[in-house]
């Protein structure tokens, strides 16, 4: 089981100013946040596009290959990147680059994202997001293969071997795909043997094993060995000695930036019924104390058998330092204890 971290850089609108967190502050955090997850062991931080002012965070590769020059171990990566706003060439040589200074570190995770703005700012058309993904996509998976490519489509310009550089690392880049909520999502993952994740934000994780399974079915039927269908899960949590204070830090923190992303999409507004339904029981939100997650994770875990599980820690810019005391619990207390996940009693 591999642990580790995501975020989208989260702001929030500082009371006594009546403006959002200055960009330098939220990413010196995040670099701190970076390096701390990679002396406490933790397998994975990921950073994800986003084009807003409560995400400001459009350029996660830069802050990324800062983050490579002062880490050692964990692997470093988008989550996710955009890729029916991005051209697969540059986004291969980017990242490529970004495994060559991190010394085989690097990873893509790639989707059509869960917010729109960046099809309009770049001139692409959300009417044909899942079209220009999938053939995207298969380039993508292309140019991680060979070189020199060849290569033609509908939504870029031909390529005639055409050789590209740098390359990685180890060979290829590790490339995991953003899956929906669909089983064509799945199986566009599948199809090719890619990982995919899994991001769990409004149902309990464990209720999506049919989801899990047709991924691995298809990508088995599809000729790929079964031991490389890795799967991942996203979501929520925060983690304290006393679980209590997590979820009371959490709920204070996401309120405000849920009921904001409802407001813009004509949803219900949240409330503290809603986050104590998704932060109890078997709901997607792990906050609590370091063996209530613990627990949380492994029954996760043998419901579905993933092979990676990150938590989003810092939604509506949870404070600083208890981000860092809760990645310093999720690598010094929790994943010693899933590093061989225990049976869950029936």
């Amino acid at each position: 089981m591999e642990l580790g971290l995501y975020s989208f850089g989260d702001s929030s609108v500082n009371p006594s100013t009546g403006r959002y967190e200055s960009e330098q502050v939220i990413y010196k955090n995040l670099l701190e946040r970076i390096q701390l997850a990679d002396q406490v062991g933790l397998s994975y931080f990921g950073l994800g596009e986003h084009h807003r002012e409560d995400y400001p965070l459009s350029a996660p590769l830069a802050v990324l290959a800062a983050a490579a020059a002062t880490t050692k171990n964990i692997r470093l990566g988008s989550a996710v990147t955009v890729l029916p706003t991005e051209d697969p060439v540059r986004v291969f040589e980017q990242y490529a680059t970004l495994d060559v200074i991190s010394g085989g570190r690097a990873e893509i995770t790639v989707g059509t994202g869960a917010f729109l703005e960046s099809y309009p700012l770049f001139g692409h058309d959300t009417t044909l997001n899942q079209l220009e993904f999938t053939e995207k996509l298969e380039l993508l998976n292309l140019l991680n293969q060979q070189n020199p490519v060849t290569w033609s489509g509908q939504f870029r310009a031909p390529l005639v071997h055409a050789q590209i550089w740098p390359r990685p690392v180890n060979g290829k880049l590790d490339t995991w795909v953003a899956t929906g909520a669909t089983p064509e999502s799945s199986s566009r993952a599948a199809a090719l043997g890619l990982p995919a994740i899994y991001s769990f934000l409004g149902n309990p994780p464990a209720d999506n094993v049919a989801l899990v399974e047709h991924y691995r079915e298809q990508g088995t039927a599809a000729g790929f060995a079964p031991e490389g269908l890795r799967v991942g899960v996203a979501g929520r949590g925060l983690i304290s000695i006393d679980g209590k204070t997590a979820k009371e830090t959490l709920y204070r923190h996401w309120l405000p930036s849920v009921a904001k992303v409802s407001a813009e999409r004509g949803r219900p507004a949240p409330d503290r019924n809603l986050f104590d339904e998704q932060a109890n029981g078997n709901g997607p939100i792990l906050a609590g104390s370091p063996n209530e997650v613990a627990d949380r994770i492994a029954a996760i875990w043998q419901a579905l058998g993933h092979d990676r599980h990150i938590l989003h820690m810092d939604i509506g810019n949870v404070p600083h330092a208890q981000v860092m005391q809760s990645i310093e619990l999720l690598g010094t207390l929790v994943l010693p204890q899933l590093a061989k996940p225990k049976p869950i009693a029936a």
